[in-house]
């Protein structure tokens, strides 16, 4: 069995090298740290510790570092993917990707030294889509709440390939 197929029981912590076992996602886009609670294909509990070195932090806002909203409900998604991830049995030719987001509400902001409690769970599980209830409190208070619906889809063999830029149109000039 493999070793991120441990999710499964319900009981054992996962730490980061487990979670990228399962997601794809690697620095500075991995968003979740830890996994504390798991039921499967129900419900997980996810952990983010937002550190001032988050290079978002940069330039949102360098007076005022606030964690863009973006980047808390990409947290939801990421926390969902590592429950719903390890029941696909070919996951790794699969990406999960949004397909939408709907009652996104951010109720307090997210600054460095906040630590994340994200709580995902299952609406609805078909073998293809997921739409998923998240919550990411912090300190006890509800920071952030979306819905966010995924799909899997074929994970590219190769990266894509940009089209060639048309050359410049000839200039004419009458002389």
């Amino acid at each position: 069995m493999e070793k991120s197929n441990a999710i499964l029981d319900g009981r054992q912590v996962l730490e980061t090298v487990d979670i990228m076992d399962i997601l794809p996602h690697r620095y500075p886009f991995l968003l979740i740290d830890r996994i504390l609670e798991v039921e499967r294909k129900k419900r997980i509990v996810a952990i983010k510790n937002v550190s001032i070195n988050e290079p978002f932090f940069q330039g949102h806002f360098p007076e005022y570092p606030i964690m863009p909203g973006a980047l808390v409900v990409e947290s939801i998604a990421q926390a969902g993917g590592t429950l719903l991830l390890p029941e696909v049995p070919d996951r790794h030719n699969k990406l999960m990707v949004f397909t939408s987001i709907e009652r996104a509400k951010f109720r307090r902001p997210v600054v460095p030294g906040d630590q994340l409690r994200i709580e995902i769970n299952v609406l609805n599980w078909r073998p293809r889509a997921v739409k998923m209830e998240g919550r990411v409190i912090v300190d006890g208070k509800l920071a952030c709440e979306a819905i966010v619906m995924c799909q899997l889809v074929p994970r590219p063999t190769a990266a894509p390939e940009l089209a060639p830029a048309e050359p410049p149109a000839e200039v004419v000039t009458q002389g």
